[in-house]
């Protein structure tokens, strides 16, 4: 709702770079198979550009999207309040309480000395800030395009996409697909949305747990999830990267081509890579963690023993923090239901297997320390 509501906003200056961010919106409205050309004739009143869109936009920017905000608000508001805030792990909070500032009057002095600032800095952009003034960049001229148009940031993954398309349609039954348009334009980002949507719930199949949670995870206690994250920023920064592929090109001096090609494969290499890279750097964040409650923190001080062994003496960390360090669940992999206890085949036996691989890769973890470990270590004398 937010990346509609800003691009509908920046569409209704009617400068033309305005209308080249429609033009494009159009041409993806047009690419949907069967419907496209009806849906625009419908959205734009008619032949684009049309007679209507501006005044219908305004009220959809002004008047609809914001009362959806509104109720949106309220329902946050009320789940806050039912299920309680979320909060980072630490000694005395659970999943059933909330431990921190009363709401008057730390909370509402501080989330009001946010809202003045976020007003004040508004109010000011408003008052010395123009954005696209019509006498520069207009008015709109379904006929022209302006050299070097960029879009929002948060659209600029999206344009980067349908730039990186190569130029292919399909001719079915009749009917043209623009595949460079359709795939990049409304296929990727519905899959990127829905999963974005699905993701708890997949995670939840994944692992077994149905509970609810309240409590933050670390990043380096969740890796795969961590990882997912660092995947996703890649993707949308390569994506981002070719959506300003011109003025990267003539600012830098580079070919536009190497930019288009380089975004091409590193759209495919680079999230891949960020996704193994960043789970082993979380596996080496819990390994270090380990080592922090088994043998304490480093004090940089040397000692000497009486049979000439010269050691770093560690300091134990306080109970607060092994607690901090030690607190998360590490569930175990869940193993595969190929048959019940009288050898009859399970019939979903394909989904329990794929759902046992899925939680093996979730379930790589480093072992946290337990008391039976501490207990060792006393009796070695470490």
């Amino acid at each position: 709702l937010g990346i509609v509501e800003g691009f509908l906003g920046y569409s209704l200056p009617d400068d033309l770079l305005s209308g080249t961010g429609i033009r494009i919106a159009e041409a993806i409205i047009q690419a949907i198979p069967v419907v496209g050309s009806y849906l625009s004739f419908f959205i734009f009143g008619g032949a684009f550009p049309g007679e209507m869109f501006i005044q219908r936009i305004y009220v959809v920017h002004i008047l609809l999207l914001p009362g959806i905000f509104l109720a949106l608000i309220t329902v946050h508001l009320m789940l806050v309040w039912y299920q309680k805030h979320t909060q980072y792990p630490g000694p005395g909070r659970t999943e059933k309480n909330v431990v921190g500032y009363p709401l008057m009057p730390t909370y509402m002095a501080k989330a009001g000395g946010f809202f003045f600032i976020v007003f004040g800095v508004t109010a000011f952009l408003g008052a010395v800030a123009s954005i696209n003034p019509i006498w520069i960049y207009g008015p709109y001229n379904p006929g022209k395009i302006g050299a070097g148009s960029q879009p929002d940031w948060y659209m600029g993954w999206l344009d980067g996409l349908v730039r990186m398309a190569p130029p292919i349609e399909a001719y079915i039954f009749g009917y043209t697909l623009s595949l460079n348009i359709l795939i990049p334009g409304l296929i990727i980002p519905g899959i990127i949305f829905t999963g974005m949507a699905l993701y708890p719930f997949i995670e939840s199949w994944i692992t077994g747990d149905k509970r609810e949670h309240h409590l933050l995870d670390r990043p380096r206690n969740a890796p795969n999830r961590t990882a997912l994250g660092a995947m996703s920023i890649t993707f949308m920064l390569v994506t981002l990267i070719n959506g300003g592929n011109d003025l990267l090109a003539t600012h830098f001096d580079l070919s536009i081509n190497q930019i288009m090609w380089f975004s091409r494969i590193g759209v495919i290499i680079l999230p891949p890579l960020a996704f193994v890279i960043t789970k082993r750097i979380c596996l080496s964040l819990q390994r270090a963690d380990r080592e922090l409650v088994l043998h304490g923190k480093e004090t940089g001080r040397l000692v000497m023993l009486p049979h000439g062994e010269f050691i770093e003496v560690h300091e134990p960390l306080s109970p607060e923090k092994a607690y901090l360090l030690t607190q998360h669940e590490q569930p175990p992999a869940l193993e595969a239901n190929l048959s019940n206890e009288y050898g009859v085949r399970n019939p979903k036996a394909l989904r329990s297997k794929i759902r046992a691989r899925l939680s093996r890769s979730q379930a790589e973890q480093i072992a946290k320390p337990t008391a039976n470990d501490l207990k060792e270590l006393e009796g070695g004398h470490h």
